[in-house]
């Protein structure tokens, strides 16, 4: 059960309201994010790509952009080397198109094998690169951390510009260790003066495309910036940045640009997953669309989401939007495979007494580790690395993923000895080490964590006490000028008390999500689904009203008891032939 904390932060609401036509709901949810002053709150409502800094704050982009024109003048081979994650595919789509729009003509890109070259360039990558005959690297979604390979191309000749946003290596002082590249550029690195640090490789790239194009803007320049917004936005959120500041305008522009995108392949793969361009919410980028291109560099090759993002004829795109749906539905039963194994080890190993959990799953795909960890994570409330076996033999490696209130970039930084290969940011990492380095990493990482057993109890921010039947039509209407929802701007989430549950029915291809009907005190329905684990609901209201009470509520057309509960939840708007009425939708209960 999470422990609920209802938001308490105070403002003139009603001033506010009166003055933005907004209900006075809508303007606590905007103090609830911070959203401060009459500046704030226009930008916030009314902000648009004028809104977005100016890319020439960023270091080094004036000589990144000049050596990469030079480059494409003297007609040099410029190979692009990005990752094979949403973020640094479509940052890769990003610096391809831009520079054949500015006359690249011997240009090509790679994108890193996961498992044979695993995450960046490597020396073998680099080598390659020479003996293809390329004399430019360009770097995106990787390289701040490339010291030794950068330093190898540029004795073998060639020149390397980095377009980054991961952090950089760190001296035993904390500073910054930036690699010899001929132009770098990454807001994360310490000197950094750009206002706002927290956006994605491909954001990185498409701000390098603006000061690339001031020099002659290429024709067509304002359609292909408008296309590459939309891939942008997708890796925003796919890389789980803040969608706050201008990620927050660059998602808003990105989805509006997509009902207009020419990108046959992710149009294709947007009508393969069911879904209309016009009604596509951040949320599918991250859920549903964003996971397809993720599998190809987990399960076969990120090569593939590349054929697709550049396909150029509908077949050939709708073939391939095909086979990367596929893969998705390959990663997730490997996943839940896997989620089920670490679970049982965890309780096997007594790991409930450790406030970050490191888990050796063998026989786990070391392309989902991510995810498996994540998993964890989310089911206990705690930091959460899965480890498993690398292609070098008695070597492991695996992925981190964190909980707010812990930096497990900074934890795993305190043990960098242990490790082959590392790198990551706050929330998430990636880690290569002997396997006999495991339990030394577990227990300097449990006996270093500052967190406290009581950290691991998960809590649910809750905007605020709202009776069901102050939700309208017009209200959720209004809740669209904040979206785009996402981290650093959620859903709005409310509390009721004293709900009840009229009547019930399990639904869902694998029964795992119910529908109800419920009351409120003044006896006024509602229609409310709850998608969060059915499981442990039934478990709520067996512990509450027995085995015959969950009977009663699924069974009878009308209960013969009273089961209520306070209720946390969303409210939508739910359209079925034509007709508009709300739905509820439980995050938890109590």
């Amino acid at each position: 059960m999470s422990k609920w904390m209802i938001a308490a932060k105070r403002a003139e609401f009603k001033e506010i309201a009166e003055k933005y036509g907004i209900d006075q709901v809508t303007a606590r949810l905007l103090r609830n994010r911070d959203v401060v002053g009459d500046e704030a709150i226009r930008d916030w409502l009314y902000g648009d790509l004028r809104a977005l800094h100016d890319p020439h704050t960023m270091k080094g982009m004036e000589e990144a952009a000049a050596l990469i024109r030079e480059s494409v003048s003297k007609g040099e081979r410029i190979r692009i080397i990005g990752d094979y994650d949403v973020d640094g595919i479509c940052a890769t789509l990003i610096l391809y198109r831009g520079l054949r729009a500015i006359g690249a003509g011997d240009l090509d890109y790679v994108l890193p094998d996961r498992i044979r070259d695993g995450y960046g360039m490597n020396e073998t990558l680099v080598r390659r690169a020479y003996d293809d005959g390329v004399r430019m690297i360009l770097t995106c979604d990787n390289g701040i951390r490339a010291i030794d390979e950068i330093e190898k191309a540029k004795e073998l000749g060639m020149r390397v510009v980095v377009t980054d946003h991961h952090e950089p290596k760190k001296d035993p002082d904390g500073k910054d260790i930036l690699p010899g590249a001929d132009a770098l550029i990454d807001p994360a690195r310490e000197d950094e003066t750009y206002p706002f640090r927290r956006i994605c490789g491909a954001v990185v790239a498409y701000k390098f495309l603006q000061v690339l194009f001031e020099s002659g803007e290429p024709a067509g320049a304002s359609e292909l910036f408008r296309e590459l917004l939309v891939f942008a936005a997708f890796a925003t959120n796919c890389d789980v940045m803040p969608l706050v500041d201008e990620n927050r305008i660059i998602m808003k522009e990105g989805l509006k640009n997509l009902s207009y995108s020419d990108n046959l392949g992710l149009t294709e793969l947007i009508r393969a997953c069911g879904l209309e361009p016009a009604e596509i919410r951040a949320m599918d980028f991250g859920f549903t669309l964003g996971p397809c291109l993720n599998a190809t560099g987990r399960l076969d090759s990120a090569h593939r989401a590349m054929d697709l993002l550049t396909a150029d004829d509908r077949q050939s795109a709708s073939v391939l939007a095909g086979d990367l749906i596929a893969l998705n539905e390959e990663r997730k039963a490997l996943t839940a495979t896997a989620v089920t194994r670490a679970c049982e080890i965890y309780d096997a190993e007594g790991y409930d007494r450790d406030p970050v959990i490191v888990i050796y799953l063998p026989d786990c795909h070391e392309s989902i580790a991510g995810i498996v960890a994540g998993k964890v994570r989310e089911r206990y409330g705690k930091p959460a690395i899965i480890l498993t076996d690398a292609a070098e033999a008695g070597v492991a490696k695996g992925s981190g993923r964190s909980v707010p209130g812990y930096d497990l970039y900074r934890g795993l930084s305190e043990y960098e000895d242990l490790f082959l290969r590392f790198g990551g940011h706050e929330q998430a990492a990636g880690l290569t080490l002997d396997k006999g380095n495991i339990e030394p990493l577990r227990k300097g990482l449990n006996a270093s964590c500052p967190l406290s057993p009581e950290d691991a109890e998960q809590v649910l921010h809750i905007d605020m006490e709202m009776p069901l039947s102050y939700a309208s039509l017009d209200l959720v209407r209004q809740f669209s000028v904040l979206e785009p929802f996402g981290k650093g701007n959620p859903e709005p989430l409310f509390a009721a008390r004293n709900v009840t549950i009229v009547s019930g029915k399990i639904i869902g291809k694998n029964h795992n999500f119910g529908k109800y009907v419920i009351a409120d005190e003044s006896g006024r329905k509602y229609d409310m689904i709850y998608f969060d684990g059915l499981e442990r609901f039934h478990d709520f209201l067996r512990e509450r009203y027995g085995a015959e009470g969950i009977n009663d509520i699924y069974d009878s057309y009308r209960p013969r008891g009273r089961y209520t509960m306070h209720m946390a939840y969303h409210v939508q708007i739910n359209s079925f032939r034509g007709a508009e009425s709300l739905q509820f939708r439980m995050k938890d209960f109590m």
